[in-house]
């Protein structure tokens, strides 16, 4: 059989979860919609998001985190719940915006109703949106989930020593790092 198929063998054994565990009420948005609330959904579920991805990769069999997942998806209809009870005039304009000005979504032609929607989320649900590159950067996950059985965590030594600052020549044609400007 080649590789990729998504073909998985499993023994007679192997509990499925029932329907009744699986079945949650889904977040019945657009793609637009979800595009629009995307930063501020990230930033209001923070903690629900890193507990599932922290039982996932720890446990290595998603059936046992289906009560992660289950808080992932409440929180995240709480959040549009809120957003439709405060900001929904704010929303609605700034989906249909990134829905309407191009074909792949892009935030840089909505900028204004982005402003608008960001300050009526920071005034009614006191919720800033957060800084470019928040959700990029590395962090430490506080859990009082317990360690599963047999998970050894990697240690890692110390960082090295920072690379000294060497003094380098002009550059000949101009700058360096011009893409950066």
């Amino acid at each position: 059989m080649p590789r990729g198929t998504g073909l998985r063998m499993f023994t007679k054994d192997f509990e499925l979860p029932t329907e009744e565990e699986l079945t949650v009420q889904e977040v019945n948005v657009t793609t637009s919609s979800l595009r629009a609330g995307a930063f501020h959904l990230g930033k209001s579920c923070e903690k629900e998001n890193h507990e599932f991805i922290l039982c996932r990769e720890e446990e290595k069999d998603p059936r046992k985190c289906l009560k992660e997942g289950k808080d992932v998806t409440s929180c995240a209809l709480n959040f549009f719940r809120k957003v439709k009870k405060s900001c929904l005039e704010e929303f609605s304009q700034y989906a249909h915006c990134l829905d309407q000005s191009s074909k792949d979504l892009n935030y840089r032609y909505c900028r204004n109703t982005q402003a608008i929607f960001d300050k009526c989320v920071l005034e009614n649900l006191n919720l800033e949106r957060p800084e470019f590159g928040y959700f990029s950067r590395a962090q430490v996950i506080q859990t009082d989930r317990p360690k599963p059985e047999g998970y050894t965590s990697v240690e890692y030594p110390d960082a090295p020593p920072p690379i000294p600052e060497v003094d380098r020549p002009r550059a000949k044609y101009g700058l360096r790092n011009y893409w950066m400007t």
